[in-house]
């Protein structure tokens, strides 16, 4: 039921806890539980039983752990004698079995990815889906034994993908249900929630803006100061948005920071845009020379300027901290103090995820630092300083938020744009990649050819990228796809190249992307002399992005961007670079956009001749990024 108390305000009585794991998707389950008008609180996972007496249901979540291992996170297993309905996910399902008397064990089978699995319809959590069902797979580890009163509700190859105990309401899928890649995940947790826990109250999105303007009325005040640093993005705008709304306009000061690795003409769009959310306070900094070659020293590390710097984790750190200097120095000159006044940003609960945040789990991996959640920010975030309007929602919600808030289409619909800018489509090394033991790189080659009839040829790229597998950050080598007979790419089979993409990382562990080349050769030596950032690798970028992106205009993709990386067959060309177009809500998992279903394959026509025309003096292949998240990441670091 929803009482109303003394002060009108709703008090939620039925709500669902979810216990965090450490899965990189815990806080999808949350939005993906909210999204069907269901309250949800995050606790972790060592959360004593006691304090869950007042929930109707559990989610245990996802996480990187084992089970079996002598790391294994503590949790207190009296809350299994709550009799709460329970709904178990990839790992959480693995702590059920374990808890219960099951075997879990690595090597069983190891699946990342979209894969097809059998369901029990019969099953109260299947109700309504097919025999046969399209699901998220990211685990190690898998169900080698079943305890006692559970029975197999679904499964994969025959190995376990779902449990079922429906006499004490708990159930477990391997799978990730809350993920946009498994086809109806939803009726899965609806299942759950209106069926086993038997819900019936809503809980709605306009609920948590107010809760929004409230929390930026009571932390600040009538006389205090927000510094709200704005790209432009969604996040951003939403964010100032909403304390316009909720503060005095004199109280809000707008800072934009252009830090040399922003798209073409983009700082001039976007102070245009700021001026009409009526930020009456709107600085604008050009900081290139700040970012590129200043040496810091971050949390007692000293660091080398950005254009030295080649590891990805540290050009996110160098740009962070940068961030918030140059932030610091525009505030002292509008006579503001981060002792007394606040620093706002648009920070997304995905962002935090991914950072590794201590503040939303105490258990996830990092996979990569996100530029808004630095050291230096944390410690303004323990002080109080820091505003984070976003802290609850993901992708497709701040875009629902900012209609709401009445901000134009163009701002609520803009593609995403990452804090560290081009700095993260740049792959930077000082040398080449060592490549795999022999046996392995033949090992893929003859995968490669059998699998295509010889018409495909696979090739170990000399750099690394960032992705996420098993909810851990790896950092691995590409594989590049070369078409022996040069196919026209409206007649290539699309479908059969991304499932060859999906089977390429699951099968060969030192691999984590795979891109097919689009133009240039499959022949000769490939050289890589190594790349660094500077203002020639941005601008060249910037050429790129700025040709090619502008043919994918008007598709169903999410995203879409260049990366320039040192790999060439030419030698007297330096770079390739790779196009990336992903189908997507919100960007804790997507896959790639797949020609002439989601976008027209004259596209990549018209971005080649593109870039061709542009920058064919300086580029060598070109490639088309075929790698969904996971096991890749969107951003290639």
């Amino acid at each position: 039921m929803i009482k109303t108390n003394v002060k009108g305000r709703f008090c939620i009585m039925e709500k669902i806890v979810i216990l965090d794991c450490g899965g990189q998707y815990t806080k999808v389950i949350d939005r993906k539980i909210r999204e069907l008008g269901v309250y949800t609180d995050l606790k972790p996972m060592g959360v004593l039983a006691k304090e869950l007496e007042e929930y109707n249901g559990v989610v245990l979540s996802g996480g990187p752990s084992s089970v079996w291992s002598e790391g294994a996170p503590e949790f207190d297993r009296a809350i299994f004698d709550l009799g709460k309905p329970t709904l178990g996910i990839c790992y959480g399902m693995q702590l059920i079995c374990d808890t219960f008397g099951g075997v879990v064990a690595p090597g069983v089978k190891t699946e990342y990815g979209q894969v097809e699995i059998d369901v029990d319809p019969s099953c109260p959590l299947f109700k309504g889906l097919s025999k046969r069902e399209k699901v998220l797979m990211s685990h190690g580890d898998a169900v080698k034994k079943l305890p006692g009163g559970f029975s197999c509700v679904a499964s994969t190859g025959g190995v376990v993908a779902g449990i079922s105990d429906e006499k004490r309401k708990i159930y477990g899928v391997q799978f990730h249900p809350e993920v946009d890649l498994t086809e109806h995940g939803i009726t899965v947790f609806e299942n759950f929630l209106r069926g086993v826990c038997r819900l019936k109250e809503t809980y709605a999105l306009e609920d948590r803006i107010e809760t929004s303007v409230n929390m930026i009325r009571s932390r600040v005040g009538k006389d205090g100061r927000v510094v709200v640093l704005v790209s432009g993005g969604v996040d951003s705008a939403v964010t100032a948005a909403l304390l316009c709304r909720a503060l005095d306009p004199d109280q809000v000061y707008g800072i934009h920071i252009d830090h040399g690795l922003m798209r073409a003409h983009e700082s001039d769009a976007i102070c245009e845009n700021l001026a009409k959310l009526g930020l009456k306070h709107m600085k604008r900094i050009n900081a290139e020379d700040a970012f590129f070659h200043t040496p810091l020293v971050i949390d007692g590390k000293q660091y080398k300027p950005l254009c030295e710097t080649t590891d990805p984790e540290e050009k996110r750190a160098i740009i962070g901290q940068m961030f918030f200097e140059v932030t610091e120095e525009a505030a002292k000159e509008l006579h503001l103090d981060f002792t007394k006044d606040f620093l706002a940003q648009g920070t997304l609960r995905p962002d935090l995820i991914e950072s590794g945040n201590p503040d939303v789990s105490g258990y996830a991996h990092k996979i990569k630092t996100h530029h808004n959640d630095v050291g230096v920010i944390r410690r303004l975030r323990d002080a109080g300083r820091v505003i984070e309007t976003n802290w609850d929602w993901h992708k497709d919600e701040v875009r629902r938020v900012a209609r709401m808030l009445g901000l134009d289409e163009e701002i609520a619909m803009r593609q995403p744009f990452p804090g560290p800018g081009l700095g993260v489509r740049m792959i930077c090394c000082d040398r080449p990649e060592p490549l795999p033991p022999l046996e392995e790189t033949d090992a893929l080659s003859a995968f490669v050819k059998e699998r295509t009839g010889g018409r495909l040829s696979a090739e170990i790229g000399p750099i690394r990228s960032v992705g996420v597998q098993g909810d851990c950050r790896s950092y691995k080598q590409p594989v590049f796809l070369y078409d022996r007979a040069n196919t026209p790419p409206e007649d290539l089979n699309w479908e059969e190249m991304m499932q060859i993409a999906r089977d390429i990382p699951n099968r060969f562990p030192f691999v984590n992307r795979v891109a097919f080349c689009l133009s240039g050769s499959a022949n000769g030596l490939t050289h890589c002399d190594g790349m660094h950032i500077s203002r020639q690798t941005a601008d060249l970028l910037r050429q790129i992005d700025s040709a090619a992106i502008p043919c994918f205009k008007g598709a169903k993709i999410a995203q879409s961007f260049a990366v320039l990386f040192p790999v060439s067959k030419d030698p007297k060309k330096s770079y390739s670079c790779a196009l990336r177009a992903v189908c997507t809500s919100d960007f804790m998992t997507a896959v790639s956009a797949r020609p002439g279903r989601d976008f027209d394959v004259s596209a990549l026509y018209c971005a080649v001749d593109a870039i061709k025309r542009t920058c064919g003096a300086e580029i060598s292949n070109i490639y088309y990024d075929l790698t969904g998240k996971p096991p890749a990441t969107v951003e290639w670091e």
